[in-house]
């Protein structure tokens, strides 16, 4: 395992990280409490160091499951949470999205409860739940601030949903000098990503990109194809059939990524996001401790070569026939969701 430095905060994060929306809810599959500690730790024993969480997840329950399971190396690792969804007065019907709430006493409160329930002093990153431009005001970066200079937390950052808060967003978090910004990102969407390297290259800013949902929701890891029967409840649901059978005609003309056995598919997926340059870590969703070390390797494989990025770009721009205004179109409104740890199912219904 490679490591990187979260923007210049000083903050140091594994290359590939662990998405932990899925700890603590069944919304991508089953699992009990124990199998979700024991993948948490394998994943520490396979040099994973970068914990992402979210106080939404699971209602505190994901966070809860953190703190057990990395009590005994929290010196040793990086831990991230999110706040900014008020499921403590508010329930939650399905996957339907949660009332936002950005107050900066809201938020401080949140905060508190969130290293309870991880049973820490203070978290590495703290990230902004989907918050939109007009929701960081100036008092809530002042709040940012004043929990940066008290060490309760380390980092700030924003965590991105396309149908609650996107483009505008991300790049405020960039221009304002948050130490990280987390968005939907892969080889087969790739429009936003590319839209914040040009920011981050405009702005000459430090801000580290944070992608999650580097397989497209299971294509490229080849774990859903379309005649994948997905169970109910199970978020990948949420994409449209369409979506599984053009991305699996795509995938197979990646193929050349995989170099002969040199790579699986799902591993060269994350190498091709680390080798852009402002990606500290990648963070994949983990539901087996199989899925942890065949992914947590992407680190250490071969890196893409110039002449294989330049083939991707060409695919993606020419051979995937996409259309860059249409195809934004398309991304927001069949990328999985508004954010699929928390919310915003609802607004796909309609795909």
């Amino acid at each position: 395992m490679q490591y990187r430095e979260l923007g210049d905060s000083g903050v140091e994060v594994s290359e590939v990280g662990f998405g932990a929306w899925v700890v603590g809810t069944d919304w991508w599959g089953d699992r009990t409490e124990e199998d979700a500690i024991e993948m948490i730790r394998h994943a520490v024993d396979r040099g994973i160091t970068y914990f992402d969480t979210g106080d939404v997840y699971g209602h505190g329950r994901s966070e809860e499951l953190i703190g057990e399971a990395l009590s005994d190396v929290r010196d040793e690792v990086t831990i991230a949470t999110k706040v900014g969804y008020d499921f403590y007065n508010n329930p939650q019907a399905g996957h339907g999205e949660l009332p936002k709430e950005m107050d900066p006493d809201y938020l401080r409160e949140a905060v508190e409860r969130s290293l309870e329930r991880l049973g820490v002093d203070s978290v590495d990153v703290l990230q902004l739940h989907n918050a939109n431009v007009e929701e960081i005001t100036p008092d809530v970066l002042e709040l940012l601030d004043e929990l940066e200079e008290e060490g309760t937390i380390e980092a700030r950052g924003l965590a991105l949903g396309p149908s609650i808060g996107w483009l505008a967003e991300g790049d405020f978090a960039i221009e304002e000098a948050f130490d990280s910004v987390q968005l939907v990102w892969n080889v087969l969407e790739q429009e936003v990503g590319n839209h914040f390297l040009e920011t981050v290259d405009e702005t000459g800013s430090s801000t580290s990109l944070i992608p999650r949902v580097p397989h497209s929701s299971g294509i490229l890891n080849e774990q859903v194809t379309p005649d994948t029967e997905l169970g109910e409840g199970d978020h990948r649901g949420f994409r449209p059939d369409e979506w599984y059978e053009t991305g699996w005609e795509k995938l197979e003309k990646l193929r050349f990524l995989e170099r002969d056995g040199e790579r699986t598919m799902g591993q060269a997926s994350i190498a091709w996001l680390l080798s852009h340059d402002p990606v500290a870590t990648v963070t994949p969703t983990f539901r087996t401790t199989d899925d942890v070390d065949e992914w947590a390797a992407a680190s250490d494989v071969a890196k893409l070569t110039d002449d294989e990025m330049d083939r991707v770009d060409e695919l993606y721009r020419n051979d995937f026939d996409i259309d860059r205004d249409d195809g934004m179109d398309a991304l927001r409104s069949s990328v999985d969701g508004a954010d699929i740890e928390s919310a915003g199912l609802d607004k796909l219904a309609a795909d």
